[in-house]
């Protein structure tokens, strides 16, 4: 459950739901031998199962079932040792048979919680099942003038749906739960996440209360593919729903969806209920039966997930499980850090760059950190070169703008020819300690008097002597040691 404090808006708790439809990584689609790659011409990729042709039967895809139960083995799950499929019954034009293969009554996967941080606060969010299906296919509208053309190509994609308790309390929590849920999916190989495509595509079921009253009624947002219109679809939606209320009106549950143009929902249908669909065993298909080895199969070729992998973060580099959480956002980031860290000698300094300087800089340019200019090798010889007192923490980041953008050079010779080497010589610095004190009496009385702040002051005159080039903290050793 939630362990966080629900804020409040305008007197009112949010409460959101998710179902996200995780398209998964195979190359033939869940019950034809049809290839699932995107981008092909029209109805190319939709054979005689696909379109429901007469006499046609499906065959189970023995990869979508082991991805699925990848994904309940990252999460907690419990793997269903038999699980049935069903017949969602409604009529869409691109949905060729009139019903969906899915599951209803006993899903593969039951149970587990995805958790993650919300700035840094822990939260977790409980998983109510996420069942194997088909994909419906395409309808398209913008070719065609008074008509709409019907692409069967994603007709009967693998899709898993992981549906969530109503345990997220804001558009922040959400976007936070999306992003770790997309996280692991990519993560463990059974999504490649691309919400343009379509492959990872998120519903809101987002409802409104007084603290302590029943769930409200909600309203379900359909199709959010990007993170950024996912919060602002949630925002509206809330606003929508409580001026509703506070006007007198009660609110109908409804299918809503987000046009990113005006950022506001429209309603588009009426929400239906499990009822509506009139589920009943699909009859081509027998249950799927898991035995306990083939789950262990998979528990044993599956990679390091990324909260084990942020616990040994924790326990090999002694970083906080906050650092380490962030620096196993994706597999590209923990390799970037684990080996500057093993580089360097220095995981705490690694940790701070990669979470501050190189994370600024990502976001600035937009990029991934596996397209990051500057290698892990390079930001590893840098932390070894602040480690040793060769350049200061300023100076570094000058070296860093240098190794960001492509300037020639190793490390070592970028600071001998941008001047950037610390003074650390203990002669010549006693020399300018000397001078300073000499020159700056009031300041030395002000500090034997017991203002710390006078002796910044001189720090500040001695990095000025030295163009910035002096050991701040040899400095303030030195003055210490002389007015003490």
């Amino acid at each position: 459950m939630n362990t966080g404090k629900s804020a409040l808006v305008h007197g009112y708790e949010v409460v959101i739901g998710f179902e996200t439809h995780a398209q998964l990584s195979t190359r033939s689609k869940i019950f034809s031998r049809a290839s699932t790659a995107f981008g092909a011409e029209p109805n190319t990729q939709a054979c005689a199962v696909d379109l429901a042709l007469p006499g046609t039967l499906p065959v189970m895809n023995k990869g979508a079932v082991e991805r699925a139960i990848e994904f309940g083995l990252a999460v907690g799950s419990h793997i269903a040792p038999r699980s049935i499929f069903a017949r969602k019954n409604y009529f869409y034009p691109d949905l060729p048979k009139g019903y969906q293969i899915s599951q209803f009554e006993i899903p593969v996967v039951q149970g587990g919680r995805v958790e993650f941080f919300l700035a840094d606060e822990k939260r977790s969010v409980r998983l109510v099942r996420a069942h194997l299906e088909e994909d419906a296919g395409k309808s398209l509208h913008e070719d065609f003038i008074g008509q709409t053309g019907i692409d069967l190509n994603r007709a009967g994609t693998p899709l898993l749906e992981i549906v969530t308790e109503p345990d997220m309390r804001s558009s922040a929590e959400a976007v936070a739960y999306a992003k770790e849920l997309h996280k692991i999916v990519t993560w463990i190989g059974i999504c490649d996440g691309n919400m343009q495509e379509g492959s990872f595509r998120c519903d809101a079921n987002v409802s409104v209360r007084k603290p302590g009253a029943p769930l409200g009624t909600r309203r379900e947002i359909k199709n959010l593919n990007s993170f950024k219109f996912m919060q602002q679809a949630i925002d509206f939606e809330v606003r929508w729903q409580i001026e509703r209320i506070e006007d007198g009106h009660a609110i109908e549950q409804a299918t809503v969806l987000f046009n990113p143009d005006t950022g506001e929902t429209r309603a588009m249908r009426s929400k239906e209920d499990a009822a509506d669909y009139r589920y009943f065993p699909d009859p081509d298909l027998p249950p799927l039966v898991i035995a306990d080895e083939w789950v262990q199969r998979v528990r044993n070729g599956m990679t390091e997930l990324p909260r084990v992998m942020a616990l040994r973060f924790g326990t090999d580099y002694g970083l906080s499980e906050y650092d380490a959480t962030v620096l196993t956002q994706s597999r590209a980031m923990a390799a970037y850090f684990e080996a500057a860290a093993k580089a360097s000698g220095q995981p705490k300094l690694a940790s701070n760059w990669i979470m501050g300087e190189v994370a600024r800089r990502l976001n600035a340019s937009e990029i991934d950190i596996a397209q990051s200019p500057a290698s892990a090798l390079q930001l590893a010889q840098l932390i070894g070169r602040i480690a040793d007192g060769t350049v200061s923490n300023n100076a570094a980041k000058q070296v860093f703008d240098a190794l960001w953008n492509g300037e020639p050079g190793e490390v070592d010779q970028l600071i001998e020819a941008m001047g950037l080497k610390q003074l650390n010589d203990s002669d010549a610095l006693g020399k300018m300690v000397d001078a300073v004190l000499a020159a700056n009496p009031k300041n030395v009385e002000e500090y034997r008097g017991g203002n710390s702040k006078a002796l910044n002051a001189l720090v500040g005159q001695i990095m000025k002597a030295s163009q910035g080039k002096a050991n701040p903290q040899q400095v303030n050793e030195m003055l210490r040691a002389k007015m003490n």
